[in-house]
């Protein structure tokens, strides 16, 4: 077992090697961050629920506020034109 990783070892050069260490620590470091955050995210949609709103509608403002004025216009303009076009408005 030990041969093999010091074969392996010899496909990238030590600089090549250090770099790819860097690159995996800090994309793990990363990991645990984003996991931190999504704790933070949860926890403040438990605040905002047990204030009475609706998270579900918040999550589709949040996703809402993201898209360009101009292409949300647009999507909700089809919608109308589709709901419309099956009867449902």
């Amino acid at each position: 077992m030990a041969d093999d990783a010091s074969a392996h070892s010899d496909v990238l050069n030590a600089t090549a090697q250090g770099q790819l260490k860097s690159i995996i620590e800090r994309i793990e470091r990363l990991e645990v961050e984003k996991g931190e955050i999504a704790e933070q995210i949860k926890e403040v949609k438990a605040e905002a629920k047990g204030n009475g709103f609706d998270v579900k509608i918040i999550r589709k403002v949040v996703r809402l506020r993201k898209t360009d004025r101009a292409k949300r216009q647009e999507e909700e303009a089809l919608i109308d034109l589709y709901m419309s076009a099956i009867g449902e408005i």
